[in-house]
C-alpha cells in the first residue's frame, strides 16, 4: 500500500545491522520488481502506442535498479552471489539437457 501522505514512512530511525540491510534491500528489489510487474500490465492494458513505449521503458529503467540492487547484496553478502551463480548454472545445465527431467 503506498503511503504518499507520510513523508518519513520509510525512515529508520537507527543504524540498521549487516542482517537487517540485506533484508531491506531484498524488499527494494521485490518493490522494483513489483513495479516492473505494474508497468508493463498497465502496458498491456493500452492501445495507446505513446503509452506503451514509455511504461516499458519505465520497466526496463526498474530492471537496472534490479541489477543494481542485486550487485549490493552480493558485496554484502559474497555467499549470496555463489548460491545464485549455483542455480544459474543449473538451469544452464537442464537447459543443454533439453529440460528432461532426470529418472527416479
Amino acid at each position: 500500500m503506498v503511503m504518499l501522505g507520510d513523508p518519513f514512512v520509510a525512515n529508520v530511525p537507527r543504524q540498521l545491522s549487516a542482517e537487517e540491510l540485506l533484508q531491506a534491500l531484498r524488499v527494494d528489489m521485490a518493490g522494483e520488481l513489483e513495479a516492473i510487474i505494474g508497468y508493463e500490465a498497465h502496458a498491456m492494458a493500452t492501445s495507446d502506442e505513446r503509452v506503451k513505449k514509455v511504461l516499458y521503458h519505465i520497466a526496463d529503467e526498474e530492471r537496472q535498479h534490479v541489477g543494481e540492487l542485486q550487485q549490493l547484496i552480493y558485496l554484502l553478502n559474497p555467499n549470496e552471489q555463489q548460491l545464485t551463480e549455483k542455480g544459474r548454472q543449473e538451469i544452464i545445465q537442464q537447459q543443454a539437457q533439453g529440460f528432461k527431467m532426470p529418472m527416479q
